[in-house]
């Protein structure tokens, strides 16, 4: 009888808690001797826990963080905000003669999807209609030049606890009041020469041909090419190693200067028409020149919020979300500023009675790795839009399904995560992070925050240890 009854109580956790046979297996690999995990389950309607282990341990989220960047933007801008940037002129025009005796003015609005690659349809053609639209105005000859106004953000446009090996990265470029192109450059190369400096083919947008010392070498099949730039500069230093043997490699570098570049394109564009320019393209930065009498010519307007915010958490992009931040920030105190924003984030969570402690915020997309958050805080907002929220239809679709789309395209590809996932991952060296929303084989509406720091060993054997996890729970919860 006692020997019975002792079965019964080894067995019945493993029962009640399905999930811990596969956590524990993952604690026990040697990969995770000197790591940190942690896990966060619970019970969406409820907010009962589930399951947890140092669910209150401040750890580095990566881009998981963005659940909480976009989660308050959308709840304070809402799904239908836009951004715009307007095209016109100040100065006087003398209509018998088409001259104009002021400049061309772009004023930024801090769109951050303005030809953007993900927009193609959207933008398409956007700066030659611009240029369309001043040719209607009869304008044939400026005594002035191009300008773009890029004040309606800060000029600090790179977080000040980035890496420096980041910000002249394509995924680390920063945000400005006038952002265009996602803030990128692509740099060509032949790298059929294994001997010498993969040779430069070509840049895009040529405008920005900056000045490039070429520290590269092509070896082997992985891209491990960084690009080192500071904002507003002219120069960069391209170090690592590309793959060999290619024709056409391209390696993407962040715009230092995104407003002077769009200055010059239009600069470039309306010369092209025939309309003759006295001036050189700049920006309101590098010149104090007045825009007094500015006459509105043209406005081009973003997507909706909910539609940026579905690319933004889809494939993770840094730019879109340093953009929202700041955009909190201008909206609600009139100051685009990083920190501005970041407290207004803060602010947010407060007066929805959400626990902050622990919570360290230096930027909106999770690339500094001096942010950390505890799993359980990530849970908590996950409920809040999924109970409070009017948005959470817009919100969740903005998660790429398992398997197929974007950050999670080669991952969770079992069937059973198909329509029982919902989540947004987290990558950097050494941080592998995994949040969102479960729906369990019996029904159940779960949500979970993982975030694992500091492992050694290959990131694929993490990933695969939380997929068992997160199986264990749809299948057995």
């Amino acid at each position: 009888m006692k020997k019975w009854f002792l079965s019964i109580l080894i067995y019945l956790p493993v029962l009640a808690y399905p999930q811990e046979k596969s956590f524990a297996r993952f604690t026990a690999d040697s990969s995770m001797d000197h790591s940190v995990i942690s896990f966060c389950l619970k019970d969406a309607e409820t907010g009962s826990t589930v399951f947890e282990s140092n669910s209150g341990s401040s750890l580095i989220p990566g881009s998981v963080l963005k659940i909480i960047t976009s989660a308050v933007a959308l709840e304070i801008l809402g799904p239908d905000h836009t951004f715009k940037t307007v095209f016109g002129y100040s100065g006087k025009t003398t209509p018998r003669s088409g001259k104009l005796d002021g400049n061309i003015i772009i004023k930024g609005g801090g769109d951050p999807t303005l030809g953007s690659e993900n927009f193609i349809e959207h933008y398409d053609g956007f700066a030659d209609n611009w240029v369309s639209e001043i040719t209607k105005t009869g304008i044939k000859r400026i005594n002035g030049r191009v300008i773009t106004d890029d004040s309606y953000f800060d000029y600090r446009p790179v977080p000040s606890k980035w890496l420096w090996e980041d910000a002249g990265n394509y995924y680390g470029a920063g945000a400005y009041g006038l952002s265009v192109f996602d803030n990128t450059y692509a740099i060509h190369f032949n790298t059929t020469d294994t001997v010498h400096a993969p040779l430069i083919t070509g840049i895009y947008p040529e405008e920005c041909r900056y000045v490039l010392t070429n520290r590269l070498t092509a070896a082997g099949t992985q891209d491990k090419g960084f690009v080192f730039a500071a904002p507003y500069t002219e120069t960069a230093s391209m170090e690592g190693t590309i793959p060999s043997g290619s024709e056409d490699f391209i390696l993407k570098a962040s715009i230092p200067d995104p407003p002077l570049v769009m200055a010059k394109i239009i600069d470039r564009k309306l010369r092209d028409s025939g309309i003759m320019i006295t001036g050189q393209p700049t920006t309101t930065r590098m010149a104090l020149i007045p825009t007094e009498n500015f006459v509105r010519v043209y406005e081009t307007v973003s997507p909706p919020l909910k539609d940026i915010i579905r690319v933004l958490n889809h494939e993770s992009i840094n730019l879109y979300a340093e953009h929202l931040v700041k955009e909190l920030g201008r909206t609600s105190r009139n100051r685009g500023t990083t920190e501005d924003g970041l407290s207004v984030i803060m602010g947010f969570l407060k007066e929805k009675g959400l626990y902050r402690g622990g919570l360290f915020m230096e930027d909106g997309s999770g690339l500094s790795p001096l942010n950390t958050v505890t799993s359980e805080q990530i849970v908590e907002v996950l409920r809040y839009i999924k109970r409070e929220s009017r948005y959470f239809d817009d919100y969740i679709s903005s998660f790429p399904d398992p398997g197929k789309e974007g950050t999670l395209r080669n991952y969770f590809r079992d069937p059973i995560f198909a329509s029982a996932l919902k989540a947004k991952s987290g990558s950097m060296t050494r941080v592998r992070a995994y949040a969102g929303y479960l729906t369990t084989m019996s029904g159940k509406n779960l949500v979970f925050c993982i975030i694992v720091n500091n492992f050694d060993g290959p990131s694929r054997a993490v990933v695969a240890h939380i997929e068992e996890i997160l199986k264990e729970v749809i299948v057995n919860r």
